[in-house]
């Protein structure tokens, strides 16, 4: 197992969901890199596991990818966990496994629990094509950009919330977004978890009267924009297509990728553009 990185997935509530593969890696490699070692040090004292932890978050990441990547090169291996989940999917093992390819190290990456697939699978909302947002950034021009963009997403969004966000955050939402289906996911695979479909008008209302509870990790599930209603808020919406062109081209675009451009925008093949501008 010498030289290799194990992106390895741990339970989200439940420890049923521990896998054999999981545990046996964890057994066989030489440290385990994890976001809390508190976290991480109870993980394996279930487990019955006796390993070095060595401590990878947000504020040292990229001093400890170094370290743990030149351990692995040297020839020992290692187990990447998180705090709950898939680690590197908006986490900060994302760093670790980017300078470990940079190294030329072999990344073997173990299926396994990850809260934003299991709540899109039980949202009931379209899952063809998704959109995982995370965490949205706590405040300022960040923030609004975000929720600007998710109004114009036409694919099923994943936002992260905590107890504390849950309110305001469904509150912005419905400012920004108007009123959209929804699936409330909260506290996945634990004892108290709770899957309530619903729309954004009436989610700050069933957190309010408790129905919702302000407990929990939760994992909203919102419906994509409609295709039609994007187009009529959009900046071109009453230009005509020669127009939309020249509006890209006096931004400094060159007239192919003006046309490609103002295509993109209306969801139309490049030639139907081309076609009408020459």
């Amino acid at each position: 197992m010498g030289g290799i990185l194990y992106i390895v997935p741990t339970p989200i509530g439940n420890m049923g969901d521990i896998s054999n593969r999981t545990v046996e890696v964890l057994c066989d490699v030489d440290f385990v890199v994890c976001e809390d070692t508190r976290v991480g040090g109870k993980l394996l004292f279930l487990l019955d596991i006796k390993k070095e932890l060595v401590c990878h978050h947000e504020h040292n990441k990229r001093q400890t990818a170094k370290y743990i990547v030149g351990r692995i090169t040297a020839g020992e291996s290692c187990a990447l966990i998180s705090d709950a989940g898939t680690p590197a999917v908006s986490d900060p093992g994302e760093e670790a496994v980017r300078q470990a390819h940079e190294a030329g190290v072999k990344v073997v990456p173990l299926p396994g629990p990850c809260a934003a697939v299991c709540a899109l699978s039980a949202s009931g909302l379209p899952s063809v094509r998704f959109v995982f947002e995370g965490f949205l950034p706590d405040k300022g021009k960040e923030r609004q950009a975000r929720l600007d963009a998710l109004a114009k997403e036409q694919r099923t969004s994943i936002v992260y919330c905590t107890p504390h966000d849950i309110a305001k955050d469904s509150a912005e939402l419905l400012d920004k977004l108007g009123n959209r289906r929804v699936t409330v996911c909260r506290e996945l695979t634990k004892l108290n978890e709770q899957i309530y479909p619903t729309n954004l008008k009436s989610l700050p209302d069933l957190i309010a009267q408790g129905i919702i509870p302000q407990k929990g990790e939760f994992a909203l599930i919102i419906e994509g924009a409609d295709k039609e209603a994007v187009k009529s808020d959009a900046f071109w919406a009453d230009m005509d297509v020669p127009t939309h062109v020249e509006h890209y081209i006096t931004l400094g675009f060159s007239k192919m990728d003006a046309i490609k451009k103002a295509a993109r925008d209306r969801g139309v093949p490049k030639g139907e553009i081309y076609n009408e501008v020459n």
